[in-house]
């Protein structure tokens, strides 16, 4: 039998184990994305069009080495857009000097309406991380929405700005070696959208 001294070593030997294992576990466990991780990450389909900052073509890949913040949506969208693209802002403003290592890239799906002068007046509204890219023909806006899983349609409902335009509002991370990471839904929140892209930044 062991003494009553020798117990409690034992004791408290077997609680610093049991502690330093939780320790270990959570410094080790796999970091929990809040969006849609791809399981298999695929590589970004390029594509090229104008930029709203110079009015001269730009591709996806020109970005290679900074992490891509992908999104679709219009400069006359009266909510969801504006929505999105200020919650972005709020989760690089979080990331202070590593937010210069990410680039946020706004397409229209509206290129009837969204000339590039438009399209830089309206991203400069959230900062200069920001860049508006605009397809030169319906075609090429749906060859590129096609590619990246984005539904949009013009509807007229009637509203006083004429039509509007359904639009997936999703937003998706593409790491600095152009690899799709993880797809957003719209709401997600500022703090979990800059917890991820710090990992990312310090991963990829």
């Amino acid at each position: 039998m062991f003494s009553k001294r020798t117990k409690v070593v034992l004791y408290s030997v077997a609680g610093i184990v049991v502690i330093l294992a939780l320790l270990i576990g959570w410094r080790y466990r796999p970091y929990a994305f809040h969006g849609m991780v791809m399981s298999s990450p695929e590589f970004a389909p390029n594509f090229t069009l104008i930029s709203s900052r110079t009015g001269e073509p730009v591709s996806l890949r020109d970005f290679k080495g900074k992490v891509v913040l992908l999104y679709f949506g219009y400069t006359t969208c009266p909510d969801v857009c504006p929505a999105s693209l200020s919650d972005v802002a709020k989760a690089l403003d979080r990331l202070g000097r590593k937010a210069d290592q990410v680039q946020l890239l706004f397409i229209t799906v509206d290129p009837e309406r969204d000339s590039p002068e438009e399209m830089e007046k309206y991203v400069q509204h959230f900062g200069g991380h920001f860049l508006g890219l605009v397809p030169q023909s319906p075609e090429e806006t749906f060859a590129v929405a096609t590619q990246y899983g984005i539904y949009y349609e013009k509807r007229d409902y009637g509203s006083a700005t004429g039509y509007l335009m359904d639009h997936t509002a999703t937003l998706t991370l593409i790491d600095k070696n152009s690899y799709i990471r993880v797809v957003y839904p719209f709401g997600t929140e500022p703090r979990d959208l800059a917890a991820d892209l710090n990992y990312v930044l310090s991963r990829w």
